[in-house]
């Protein structure tokens, strides 16, 4: 698998090799050693799954700590605008986002280090993601960021007017307003 750092401290692309035949394909999709190996170190402890149809926004969620995560994504079918947004306060990327499209096809997939707000929009309909996480879910420690910010310059590639978001997740505050603590 090859790991590819961005421009933001720990957030990275992995690359999974895949082995194809008449058959199908094989890959690696998950390996804790090479994560370790780029000094990435992530204790999985929860398996997250969601299907969406085309134009569903989901987020920006993110965990305060003590049970902020670091989540691992991947797209079983379908495609994704992936969005990681830098809330690491001493980081020279604080207030930026990262974005890449994420598919079953290239199967490439996301590491998003403790710090980032994160959120994808659907591309394509009938898409699943699924994506591991580091510490549990705790309702207590959730925050968000309204994914429209306009302080963010998040192109999300679709109009207000078209877009499908949660109640909640429009009732997300802007990030100059949110409370966390990274």
């Amino acid at each position: 698998m090859k790991v590819i750092q961005t421009q933001f401290r720990g957030l990275c692309i992995l690359e999974p090799k895949v082995f194809e035949d008449q058959r199908g394909y094989f890959m690696e999709a998950y390996s804790a050693q090479t994560l370790k190996d780029v000094g990435l170190e992530a204790n999985f402890v929860q398996d997250n799954q969601s299907f969406s149809g085309a134009n569903v926004v989901r987020g920006l969620h993110f965990q305060n700590a003590p049970y902020a995560h670091s989540k691992l994504i991947r797209v079983l079918s379908g495609t994704i605008l992936d969005i990681a947004l830098d809330l690491r306060r001493d980081e020279p990327t604080f207030g930026k986002h990262f974005a890449m499209e994420l598919s079953s096809r290239d199967k490439k997939q996301l590491y998003i280090p403790k710090g980032f707000a994160h959120g994808f929009r659907v591309l394509e309909g009938d898409t699943t993601i699924f994506y591991k996480c580091d510490t549990y879910y705790y309702p207590q420690s959730e925050g968000g960021i309204l994914y429209n910010d306009p302080a963010l310059s998040i192109d999300w590639g679709i109009s207000d007017d078209n877009v499908i978001v949660s109640e909640k997740d429009k009732k997300n505050p802007l990030l100059a307003n949110a409370t966390f603590n990274f």
